[in-house]
C-alpha cells in the first residue's frame, strides 16, 4: 500500500491516499463494520452522523476515483508485488490477490500464451516430432540446435534493420512534410514523452442547507430530495436573512461551463493526435505535477496557476475597482474587460492564450482564460482550430512556433453561447 501511495498516479490526490489508507487498515483489523458508505463519510469526510447517503454521493464518488487510479498503477507497474489490491464496484471492503513469487516482476512470455493456446492436434504432433528428434544421434541433435539459434539469430537481425530502416523512412516523410500552424502550436507537447494534463480548477462552492429547505417548503413534499433543492430555489426574499450554517459547502461541483468545453474540446484534439493526455480537476494536481509535464491550464480568476503563471507577463488579468480585466503591462496600457446584459446571455467576453515554452514550471505550458465562462469556451475552441490560428499568426514572425506568445481574444455573447473569436491583439517574445 505504501509503494501505491507514493507513486505519481496516487500522489496528487489527498483524498484519494486517506480513503485507500482508510479502507484496507480496516479490512487488515477485521473492523468490516466500519466500510459502510454512511460510516466512511462520517469518519473520512466529516459528514454529520445522520446525513442522507443518497443526497450526498461524496463516498461513492470517492470510490470510484481509488478505483481508476488502482486500475492505472497496476497497468504502470504489472506483478511488481506479491499482494494487489483490489475495490469492486459497489463495495468498500478491498479485496487482497496473491500472486505467485515466480511470476513477480516475471512478464508474461509470448511462447508461454502460444504453448498455453495449442490445440490438442498440434500437442500431439509435437509429441510425434519429439519422439523422432529423440532417436536422432547425439550429433544431429547438437547440429539441428546450433542451426536452429543461427537462423533465429538471423531473422532477428533482419527485424532489426527492417525496423531501422521504416524509424528512418517516417523520419525523413515527417522532416519533409510541411507541419500545419496547429501542429507548430503544440509541437512542444505532442513531441514530450509525458502525458499532457489538462488542469481545470474547482472552486469553493455553496449551496442552502437541508435544513433551509425544509424551513422555506410550503408542503413537506415540496423539497424531497436531491434533484429537487438542486433545481429550484427556496423561498426567499432579497431582504430575507441567512446565517453561516444555512448554507453548506458541497466538495463535488464548482466547474465552470466553458472550462468543462475547453478540457473536452482539447482531450479530443490530443486524443486525435495519438497524444496521451490527462484530465486533472481542482486540488488533483499540483506544483510538481505541473513541473514534470507539460500541460494546459483552463481558466482564469478561478484558477490559481493562472494568475501566478502570468503575473508580469505582457497580458494578465487583474481586479481594478471591483471589476475584472484584462490589462496590457506597458506604456499603452489598454484594457479589455466582459460585458454582458442582466441575466448573462448576449454581450462580449474577452480572453488571452499564453503560450510559453519554458515556463515558471519549467515546462511547455498553454493557458485558456478568459474573464468569464464564454471567453475559455472560444479560446479553447481557436487555439485547436488551424485556420483560426493560421489567421491570427499572419503577422507573428517565421520562427513564432520558437518563441513565447500572448493573444488577447474577443468573442461576441449571443443567447448564452460564445461566437468565433477574433484577435485584438498579439505579442510574441
Amino acid at each position: 500500500m505504501d509503494a501505491i501511495l507514493n507513486s505519481p498516479v496516487f500522489q496528487p490526490s489527498k483524498r484519494g491516499k486517506q480513503f485507500l489508507t482508510y479502507v484496507v487498515h480496516h479490512r487488515l483489523e477485521g473492523n468490516h463494520e466500519r466500510l459502510k458508505e454512511r460510516t466512511i463519510g462520517v469518519d473520512l469526510f466529516q459528514r454529520p452522523a445522520g446525513y442522507a447517503t443518497g443526497d450526498d454521493p461524496v463516498v461513492r464518488v470517492q470510490a470510484g476515483e481509488v478505483r481508476r487510479r488502482l486500475d492505472q498503477y497496476y497497468q504502470a507497474n504489472p506483478n511488481t508485488s506479491t499482494v494487489r489490491i483490489e475495490l469492486h464496484v459497489g463495495s468498500y471492503t478491498p479485496e487482497f490477490k496473491w500472486v505467485p513469487p515466480d511470476q513477480v516482476g516475471q512478464p508474461s512470455l509470448p511462447s508461454e500464451v502460444a504453448k498455453s493456446q495449442e490445440t490438442p492436434q498440434q500437442m500431439g504432433r509435437g509429441q510425434e516430432l519429439s519422439s523422432v528428434k529423440s532417436a536422432l544421434p547425439a550429433e544431429t541433435k547438437r547440429a539441428t540446435g546450433k542451426h536452429k539459434w543461427f537462423w533465429w539469430v538471423l531473422a532477428g537481425v533482419g527485424l532489426v534493420l527492417l525496423a531501422g530502416l521504416t524509424l528512418v523512412g517516417i523520419s525523413i516523410y515527417r522532416a519533409r512534410a510541411p507541419q500545419s500552424v496547429l501542429q507548430r502550436f503544440w509541437a512542444p507537447a505532442i513531441s514530450s514523452t509525458e502525458p499532457v494534463l489538462i488542469c481545470l480548477a474547482k472552486p469553493s462552492v455553496y449551496l442552502p442547507s437541508v435544513k433551509l429547505y425544509q424551513r422555506r417548503a410550503k408542503n413537506p413534499e415540496e423539497f424531497q430530495g436531491q434533484f429537487a433543492r438542486l433545481t429550484h430555489k427556496p423561498d426567499l426574499g432579497p431582504d430575507d436573512k441567512l446565517q453561516w450554517g444555512d448554507m453548506i459547502e458541497y466538495p463535488d461541483y464548482g466547474l465552470a461551463s466553458g472550462d468543462v468545453y475547453t478540457a473536452i474540446q482539447l482531450a479530443g484534439f490530443f486524443a486525435q493526435t495519438g497524444k496521451k493526455n490527462q484530465v486533472r480537476i481542482g486540488d488533483d494536481y499540483s506544483f510538481e505535477d505541473l513541473r514534470s509535464s507539460p500541460a494546459v491550464v483552463i481558466g482564469a480568476f478561478n484558477n490559481r496557476w493562472t494568475m501566478q503563471i502570468t503575473s508580469n507577463l505582457r497580458f494578465e488579468f487583474v481586479d481594478e475597482g471591483g471589476e475584472s480585466l484584462i490589462k496590457e503591462v506597458g506604456p499603452s496600457g489598454r484594457k479589455w474587460n466582459a460585458r454582458t446584459d442582466a441575466v448573462e446571455k448576449s454581450g462580449e467576453d474577452h480572453a488571452v492564450v499564453t503560450r510559453l515554452l519554458n515556463s515558471k514550471t519549467g515546462q511547455f505550458v498553454v493557458i485558456v482564460a478568459g474573464i468569464k465562462s464564454y471567453g475559455t469556451q472560444a479560446a479553447g475552441e481557436f487555439v485547436s482550430n488551424s485556420a483560426a490560428l493560421q489567421a491570427a499568426l499572419q503577422t507573428a514572425p517565421p520562427d513564432w512556433d520558437k518563441k513565447n506568445l500572448q493573444i488577447v481574444l474577443q468573442t461576441p455573447v449571443t443567447e448564452g453561447l460564445p461566437g468565433p473569436a477574433q484577435v485584438v491583439a498579439l505579442y510574441v517574445w
